[in-house]
């Protein structure tokens, strides 16, 4: 059975930085939503940021998206995936949400000069807007298509603020709470094999 770690989060809030962190020190295979969205991408003949804009009319292709998704924990492998969707569409995953302050998000993406597939920004200041547009319209749009609020912060098993830690303190600090959440898993199971053993005795 795979063991599935799904990050969400807002852009710049480190999610790719960090899940691949996790995929090395667990030596899952790292997966993200960029990586489905290139492929699509090519198959339709457009760029990454045409697709998005696709998206918003054509809901044929957030399927695809999100049966890609679906298929994972069918393979056996052990992912670390990032998506903001990944939590719903993989429910016996371990949910992760990174939080981080709007302004320093934006500074982030502004400065990140090897950010691809993103639009390039004048000022940190249009970052930000367009950061709050955007993070605004993907909540609109993942409740009005699935009823479900990727900023409820009760929907995740671990939630961690990238503001000023760095990588590696959030890293440990999910690394923490995974094996809490394994350790539970497991007496979980033994509960209900003992529950089993008990009604065939009887």
């Amino acid at each position: 059975m795979s063991s599935i770690i799904t990050l969400s989060g807002q852009l710049g809030s480190g999610k790719s930085t960090i899940g691949r962190l996790l995929a090395q020190k667990l030596g899952f295979e790292f997966y993200s939503t960029g990586n489905v969205q290139r492929l699509i991408a090519a198959r339709y003949g457009v760029t990454t940021l045409e697709l998005n804009e696709m998206c918003k009319t054509n809901p044929q292709i957030d399927k695809e998206i999100d049966g890609v998704f679906k298929e994972l924990p069918l393979n056996g492998k052990n992912y670390v995936v990032d998506s903001r969707m990944a939590f719903h569409f993989i429910p016996a995953s371990f949910k992760v949400k990174l939080n981080v302050d709007t302004l320093i998000a934006g500074e982030r993406i502004f400065n990140d000069t090897e950010r691809s597939g993103e639009k390039k920004y004048f000022s940190v200041k249009e970052t930000v807007e367009a950061l709050i547009s955007r993070r605004a319209l993907e909540v609109e749009r993942f409740k009005r298509i699935y009823g479900v609020d990727i900023d409820n912060d009760y929907n995740f098993d671990c939630v961690a603020d990238t503001t000023y830690q760095t990588p590696e303190e959030v890293c440990a600090f999910i690394l923490k709470k995974y094996e809490k959440y394994q350790k539970h898993l497991e007496i979980e199971k033994k509960n209900e094999s003992d529950t089993q053993i008990e009604r065939k005795n009887k």
